[in-house]
Protein backbone atom coordinates (compact mmCIF):
# COMPACT_ATOMS: atom_id res chain seq x y z
CA UNK A 1 0.00 0.00 0.00
CA UNK A 2 1.30 3.43 -0.96
CA UNK A 3 2.44 5.62 2.21
CA UNK A 4 1.68 9.32 1.87
CA UNK A 5 4.11 11.75 3.66
CA UNK A 6 3.06 13.84 5.90
CA UNK A 7 3.68 17.18 2.90
CA UNK A 8 1.54 14.77 0.38
CA UNK A 9 -1.93 14.95 2.55
CA UNK A 10 -1.08 18.43 3.40
CA UNK A 11 -0.94 19.01 -0.44
CA UNK A 12 -3.85 17.19 -1.59
CA UNK A 13 -5.85 18.39 1.11
CA UNK A 14 -4.78 22.17 0.56
CA UNK A 15 -5.03 21.23 -3.83
CA UNK A 16 -9.28 20.27 -2.76
CA UNK A 17 -9.75 23.48 -0.63
CA UNK A 18 -8.49 25.50 -3.49
CA UNK A 19 -5.61 26.94 -1.17
CA UNK A 20 -2.59 26.04 -3.37
CA UNK A 21 -3.80 28.86 -5.93
CA UNK A 22 -6.49 30.70 -5.90
CA UNK A 23 -9.46 29.40 -8.65
CA UNK A 24 -11.32 31.08 -11.34
CA UNK A 25 -14.76 29.23 -10.45
CA UNK A 26 -17.83 31.37 -8.95
CA UNK A 27 -18.97 31.45 -5.40
CA UNK A 28 -21.41 28.83 -5.83
CA UNK A 29 -19.59 26.11 -7.70
CA UNK A 30 -16.79 26.80 -5.02
CA UNK A 31 -18.44 26.42 -2.02
CA UNK A 32 -20.09 23.05 -3.77
CA UNK A 33 -16.34 22.12 -4.17
CA UNK A 34 -15.92 22.52 -0.63
CA UNK A 35 -19.01 20.56 0.48
CA UNK A 36 -20.27 23.77 2.39
CA UNK A 37 -18.45 26.46 4.58
CA UNK A 38 -18.71 26.86 8.06
CA UNK A 39 -21.27 30.07 8.65
CA UNK A 40 -21.78 30.30 12.64
CA UNK A 41 -20.42 34.36 11.92
CA UNK A 42 -21.83 35.61 8.62
CA UNK A 43 -18.51 37.45 7.30
CA UNK A 44 -16.49 34.65 7.94
CA UNK A 45 -17.70 32.31 4.86
CA UNK A 46 -16.52 35.78 2.35
CA UNK A 47 -13.05 35.75 3.91
CA UNK A 48 -12.51 32.17 3.45
CA UNK A 49 -13.78 32.66 -0.33
CA UNK A 50 -11.66 35.80 -1.00
CA UNK A 51 -8.37 33.70 -0.14
CA UNK A 52 -9.83 30.94 -2.02
CA UNK A 53 -11.23 32.82 -5.32
CA UNK A 54 -9.68 35.16 -7.92
CA UNK A 55 -11.03 38.45 -7.75
CA UNK A 56 -13.64 37.81 -5.27
CA UNK A 57 -16.53 40.41 -4.81
CA UNK A 58 -18.01 40.28 -1.37
CA UNK A 59 -21.33 40.97 -3.71
CA UNK A 60 -20.89 37.90 -5.72
CA UNK A 61 -21.97 35.80 -2.78
CA UNK A 62 -24.26 37.89 -1.61
CA UNK A 63 -26.19 37.80 -5.13
CA UNK A 64 -25.80 34.18 -5.34
CA UNK A 65 -27.59 34.27 -1.58
CA UNK A 66 -30.51 36.67 -3.10
CA UNK A 67 -30.53 34.20 -5.86
CA UNK A 68 -31.48 31.35 -3.92
CA UNK A 69 -28.19 29.64 -5.37
CA UNK A 70 -26.79 29.21 -1.71
CA UNK A 71 -28.21 29.38 1.64
CA UNK A 72 -27.26 29.38 5.14
CA UNK A 73 -28.58 26.77 7.51
CA UNK A 74 -28.00 24.36 9.74
CA UNK A 75 -26.35 21.48 8.85
CA UNK A 76 -23.30 19.40 9.37
CA UNK A 77 -22.67 18.64 12.82
CA UNK A 78 -25.52 20.83 14.00
CA UNK A 79 -24.06 23.71 13.22
CA UNK A 80 -24.26 26.52 10.82
CA UNK A 81 -22.71 25.89 7.21
CA UNK A 82 -23.09 28.09 4.24
CA UNK A 83 -24.33 25.18 1.28
CA UNK A 84 -25.41 25.42 -1.81
CA UNK A 85 -29.34 25.05 -2.79
CA UNK A 86 -28.79 21.73 -4.47
CA UNK A 87 -26.62 19.81 -1.71
CA UNK A 88 -29.13 21.51 0.93
CA UNK A 89 -32.01 19.66 -0.19
CA UNK A 90 -29.78 16.62 -1.23
CA UNK A 91 -28.26 16.07 1.97
CA UNK A 92 -30.77 17.26 4.61
CA UNK A 93 -32.37 14.20 5.00
CA UNK A 94 -28.95 12.32 5.03
CA UNK A 95 -27.84 14.36 8.16
CA UNK A 96 -31.21 14.56 10.24
CA UNK A 97 -29.82 11.47 12.29
CA UNK A 98 -26.95 14.33 13.58
CA UNK A 99 -29.96 16.34 13.99
CA UNK A 100 -32.37 14.58 15.95
CA UNK A 101 -29.31 13.28 18.05
CA UNK A 102 -28.81 16.98 18.86
CA UNK A 103 -31.57 17.11 21.20
CA UNK A 104 -29.67 15.10 23.84
CA UNK A 105 -27.70 18.20 24.66
CA UNK A 106 -30.85 19.48 26.03
CA UNK A 107 -30.78 17.42 29.11
CA UNK A 108 -32.74 18.37 31.77
CA UNK A 109 -33.99 21.26 30.05
CA UNK A 110 -36.06 18.44 27.50
CA UNK A 111 -38.14 17.62 30.41
CA UNK A 112 -41.75 18.01 29.27
CA UNK A 113 -40.94 18.72 25.67
CA UNK A 114 -42.93 16.78 22.93
CA UNK A 115 -41.22 17.06 20.27
CA UNK A 116 -43.46 16.36 17.21
CA UNK A 117 -46.00 18.54 18.12
CA UNK A 118 -43.14 21.41 18.39
CA UNK A 119 -42.09 20.51 14.77
CA UNK A 120 -45.87 20.35 13.79
CA UNK A 121 -46.77 23.82 15.58
CA UNK A 122 -43.37 25.58 14.46
CA UNK A 123 -43.95 25.00 10.22
CA UNK A 124 -47.46 26.59 11.39
CA UNK A 125 -45.85 29.50 13.13
CA UNK A 126 -42.87 29.71 10.48
CA UNK A 127 -45.21 29.64 7.62
CA UNK A 128 -46.94 32.80 7.87
CA UNK A 129 -43.46 35.00 7.93
CA UNK A 130 -39.74 34.91 8.52
CA UNK A 131 -38.94 35.35 12.21
CA UNK A 132 -36.14 34.91 14.59
CA UNK A 133 -35.63 32.52 17.07
CA UNK A 134 -36.34 35.15 20.02
CA UNK A 135 -39.32 35.37 18.27
CA UNK A 136 -40.19 31.77 17.26
CA UNK A 137 -39.37 30.62 21.14
CA UNK A 138 -41.78 33.15 22.50
CA UNK A 139 -44.48 31.64 19.93
CA UNK A 140 -43.87 28.52 21.00
CA UNK A 141 -43.68 29.53 24.43
CA UNK A 142 -47.36 30.68 24.35
CA UNK A 143 -48.29 26.91 22.85
CA UNK A 144 -46.21 25.20 25.39
CA UNK A 145 -45.89 26.83 28.64
CA UNK A 146 -44.68 24.10 30.68
CA UNK A 147 -42.14 23.38 28.13
CA UNK A 148 -38.03 25.49 28.75
CA UNK A 149 -37.67 28.00 26.28
CA UNK A 150 -34.49 27.53 25.11
CA UNK A 151 -35.53 23.60 24.49
CA UNK A 152 -38.73 24.73 22.40
CA UNK A 153 -36.07 26.61 19.90
CA UNK A 154 -33.60 24.21 20.06
CA UNK A 155 -36.12 21.52 18.93
CA UNK A 156 -37.00 23.57 15.91
CA UNK A 157 -33.79 24.70 14.91
CA UNK A 158 -32.36 20.81 14.73
CA UNK A 159 -36.11 18.95 13.50
CA UNK A 160 -37.06 21.78 11.09
CA UNK A 161 -35.60 22.59 7.84
CA UNK A 162 -34.96 26.24 8.22
CA UNK A 163 -32.67 29.11 5.92
CA UNK A 164 -31.77 31.97 7.49
CA UNK A 165 -33.41 34.67 5.25
CA UNK A 166 -30.78 37.11 4.05
CA UNK A 167 -31.22 40.70 4.65
CA UNK A 168 -29.68 43.91 2.32
CA UNK A 169 -26.17 44.67 4.32
CA UNK A 170 -22.79 43.74 3.02
CA UNK A 171 -22.31 40.24 4.76
CA UNK A 172 -25.51 39.08 3.57
CA UNK A 173 -27.36 38.73 6.82
CA UNK A 174 -27.98 40.76 10.35
CA UNK A 175 -26.71 39.66 13.51
CA UNK A 176 -30.09 38.52 14.56
CA UNK A 177 -30.84 36.80 11.30
CA UNK A 178 -34.60 35.60 10.69
CA UNK A 179 -35.62 31.98 9.76
CA UNK A 180 -37.82 30.71 7.06
CA UNK A 181 -39.06 26.94 6.07
CA UNK A 182 -35.79 25.90 3.19
CA UNK A 183 -38.84 23.92 0.83
CA UNK A 184 -40.66 27.64 0.93
CA UNK A 185 -37.67 29.61 0.23
CA UNK A 186 -35.97 27.44 -2.49
CA UNK A 187 -39.58 26.21 -3.95
CA UNK A 188 -38.20 22.56 -3.99
CA UNK A 189 -38.90 19.03 -2.02
CA UNK A 190 -35.76 17.72 0.46
CA UNK A 191 -34.72 14.55 -1.23
CA UNK A 192 -36.53 11.98 1.06
CA UNK A 193 -34.20 9.19 1.22
CA UNK A 194 -30.57 9.26 2.22
CA UNK A 195 -27.51 9.27 0.45
CA UNK A 196 -24.69 8.58 2.52
CA UNK A 197 -21.96 7.15 0.58
CA UNK A 198 -22.60 9.84 -1.55
CA UNK A 199 -21.59 12.38 1.14
CA UNK A 200 -18.57 10.35 1.82
CA UNK A 201 -17.51 11.08 -2.10
CA UNK A 202 -18.16 14.33 -1.61
CA UNK A 203 -16.05 14.71 1.80
CA UNK A 204 -13.44 12.96 -0.06
CA UNK A 205 -13.12 15.84 -3.15
CA UNK A 206 -13.43 18.44 -0.52
CA UNK A 207 -11.02 17.32 2.56
CA UNK A 208 -9.23 13.83 1.68
CA UNK A 209 -7.67 11.78 1.38
CA UNK A 210 -9.20 11.06 5.07
CA UNK A 211 -10.01 7.89 7.37
CA UNK A 212 -13.48 7.20 8.53
CA UNK A 213 -13.16 8.92 11.84
CA UNK A 214 -12.33 12.43 10.04
CA UNK A 215 -15.92 12.22 7.85
CA UNK A 216 -17.27 11.57 11.33
CA UNK A 217 -15.97 14.52 12.74
CA UNK A 218 -17.06 16.80 9.67
CA UNK A 219 -20.30 15.54 9.05
CA UNK A 220 -21.34 14.04 12.54
CA UNK A 221 -22.88 10.84 11.16
CA UNK A 222 -21.69 7.40 12.85
CA UNK A 223 -20.18 4.38 11.96
CA UNK A 224 -18.60 6.24 9.09
CA UNK A 225 -16.50 2.50 8.15
CA UNK A 226 -19.60 0.99 7.19
CA UNK A 227 -20.40 3.92 4.73
CA UNK A 228 -16.47 3.99 3.65
CA UNK A 229 -17.01 -0.35 3.33
CA UNK A 230 -19.96 0.44 0.32
CA UNK A 231 -17.57 2.85 -1.68
CA UNK A 232 -15.23 1.89 -4.10
CA UNK A 233 -12.23 4.11 -2.73
CA UNK A 234 -8.45 4.22 -3.22
CA UNK A 235 -6.35 2.97 0.03
CA UNK A 236 -3.12 4.56 1.38
CA UNK A 237 -1.22 4.06 4.82
CA UNK A 238 0.10 7.74 6.24
CA UNK A 239 3.43 8.02 8.41
CA UNK A 240 1.70 7.27 11.43
CA UNK A 241 0.22 3.50 9.84
CA UNK A 242 -3.22 4.75 9.32
CA UNK A 243 -5.32 3.80 6.61
CA UNK A 244 -6.46 6.71 3.81
CA UNK A 245 -9.16 7.05 2.02
CA UNK A 246 -9.99 8.63 -1.45
CA UNK A 247 -11.66 9.19 -4.35
CA UNK A 248 -10.18 8.25 -7.87
CA UNK A 249 -10.38 11.38 -9.46
CA UNK A 250 -8.56 13.23 -6.19
CA UNK A 251 -5.94 15.61 -7.37
CA UNK A 252 -2.65 14.46 -4.76
CA UNK A 253 0.18 17.12 -5.88
CA UNK A 254 4.06 16.67 -5.74
CA UNK A 255 4.58 17.24 -2.32
CA UNK A 256 6.94 19.65 -2.88
CA UNK A 257 4.42 21.69 -4.34
CA UNK A 258 4.92 25.49 -3.05
CA UNK A 259 2.19 26.69 -1.48
CA UNK A 260 1.79 30.49 -0.95
CA UNK A 261 0.61 32.21 2.20
CA UNK A 262 -3.00 32.01 2.73
CA UNK A 263 -5.47 33.61 5.73
CA UNK A 264 -8.24 31.81 6.87
CA UNK A 265 -11.56 33.31 8.75
CA UNK A 266 -12.61 32.07 12.31
CA UNK A 267 -14.44 28.76 11.89
CA UNK A 268 -12.81 27.80 8.71
CA UNK A 269 -13.35 24.18 7.96
CA UNK A 270 -10.37 23.34 6.86
CA UNK A 271 -9.43 23.37 10.94
CA UNK A 272 -12.36 21.67 11.86
CA UNK A 273 -12.54 18.62 8.89
CA UNK A 274 -10.41 15.93 10.58
CA UNK A 275 -9.59 14.35 13.62
CA UNK A 276 -6.54 14.53 13.67
CA UNK A 277 -5.39 17.70 12.36
CA UNK A 278 -1.85 17.52 12.82
CA UNK A 279 -2.18 17.53 8.48
CA UNK A 280 -2.56 21.55 8.95
CA UNK A 281 -1.97 22.52 12.48
CA UNK A 282 0.90 21.36 14.66
CA UNK A 283 -0.72 19.70 17.82
CA UNK A 284 1.45 22.58 20.30
CA UNK A 285 -0.58 25.31 18.72
CA UNK A 286 -4.20 23.74 18.87
CA UNK A 287 -4.56 25.71 22.24
CA UNK A 288 -4.00 28.75 20.59
CA UNK A 289 -6.58 28.04 17.80
CA UNK A 290 -9.25 26.41 19.60
CA UNK A 291 -10.82 28.62 22.33
CA UNK A 292 -12.19 27.06 25.74
CA UNK A 293 -15.02 28.47 24.77
CA UNK A 294 -15.21 26.56 21.59
CA UNK A 295 -14.05 29.28 19.06
CA UNK A 296 -11.40 28.65 15.95
CA UNK A 297 -9.40 32.29 15.93
CA UNK A 298 -8.29 33.11 12.41
CA UNK A 299 -5.09 31.70 11.65
CA UNK A 300 -2.51 32.04 8.93
CA UNK A 301 -0.80 29.48 6.61
CA UNK A 302 3.18 29.48 6.01
CA UNK A 303 3.65 26.29 3.37
CA UNK A 304 0.55 25.16 3.98
CA UNK A 305 0.54 24.87 7.75
CA UNK A 306 -1.12 26.87 10.61
CA UNK A 307 1.59 29.68 11.88
CA UNK A 308 -0.07 32.16 13.82
CA UNK A 309 -3.42 34.27 14.01
CA UNK A 310 -4.31 37.58 13.04
CA UNK A 311 -6.79 39.97 13.67
CA UNK A 312 -8.14 42.97 11.90
CA UNK A 313 -9.61 46.27 13.22
CA UNK A 314 -10.23 50.02 12.04
CA UNK A 315 -9.87 52.79 13.71
CA UNK A 316 -10.12 56.56 12.46
CA UNK A 317 -10.09 55.53 8.86
CA UNK A 318 -6.83 53.22 9.74
CA UNK A 319 -7.34 49.56 8.98
CA UNK A 320 -4.58 47.67 11.07
CA UNK A 321 -3.62 43.81 10.65
CA UNK A 322 -2.14 42.47 13.22
CA UNK A 323 -0.33 39.17 12.78
CA UNK A 324 0.79 36.71 15.90
CA UNK A 325 3.20 34.67 14.72
CA UNK A 326 4.11 31.21 16.84
CA UNK A 327 7.46 31.10 16.13
CA UNK A 328 10.55 32.90 13.82
CA UNK A 329 9.28 34.56 10.71
CA UNK A 330 11.28 34.37 7.79
CA UNK A 331 12.34 37.65 6.02
CA UNK A 332 10.93 36.70 2.43
CA UNK A 333 7.25 34.92 4.53
CA UNK A 334 7.09 38.39 6.30
CA UNK A 335 7.10 39.86 2.98
CA UNK A 336 4.63 37.74 1.29
CA UNK A 337 2.45 38.12 4.54
CA UNK A 338 2.37 42.05 4.39
CA UNK A 339 1.99 41.57 0.60
CA UNK A 340 -1.11 39.55 0.94
CA UNK A 341 -2.37 40.70 4.54
CA UNK A 342 -2.58 44.16 2.76
CA UNK A 343 -4.70 42.97 -0.31
CA UNK A 344 -6.64 41.01 2.41
CA UNK A 345 -7.39 44.50 4.40
CA UNK A 346 -8.61 46.36 1.13
CA UNK A 347 -11.14 44.00 0.80
CA UNK A 348 -12.38 43.98 4.34
CA UNK A 349 -12.12 47.75 5.12
CA UNK A 350 -11.86 48.91 1.35
CA UNK A 351 -12.80 52.53 2.65
CA UNK A 352 -10.16 53.26 5.20
CA UNK A 353 -7.89 55.55 4.42
CA UNK A 354 -4.24 54.10 5.40
CA UNK A 355 -3.99 49.92 5.53
CA UNK A 356 -1.33 48.50 7.69
CA UNK A 357 0.27 45.21 8.67
CA UNK A 358 1.99 44.98 11.84
CA UNK A 359 3.03 42.14 14.00
CA UNK A 360 2.33 41.45 17.86
CA UNK A 361 5.28 42.68 19.74
CA UNK A 362 7.37 43.84 16.50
Amino acid sequence: MTVLSAKAVNRATLARQLLIERSDLSPTDAIARLAGMQGQEPKHPYVGLWTRLQGFDDEQLTSAVQDREVVRATLYRGTLHLVTAKDYLRFRTTLSPVLESGLKLLGDRAEGLEPEKVVAAARKILAKEPLTFTEVRDALQQQFPAANDRALGFCTRMLVPLVMFPVDTRWGWSANAKFTPAEDWLGAKIRRSAVPEELVIRYLEAFGPATPADFQTWSGLPKAKVLFDQVELEEFTDENGRTLYDVQSGPRPDPDTPVPVRFLPEFDNLLLAHAKRERIIADEHRPAVFTKNLRIKSTYLVDGLVAGLWTAEKKRGVATLTLTPFGRTLKRTATELEREGTALLGFLEPDAKTHEVVTAGG
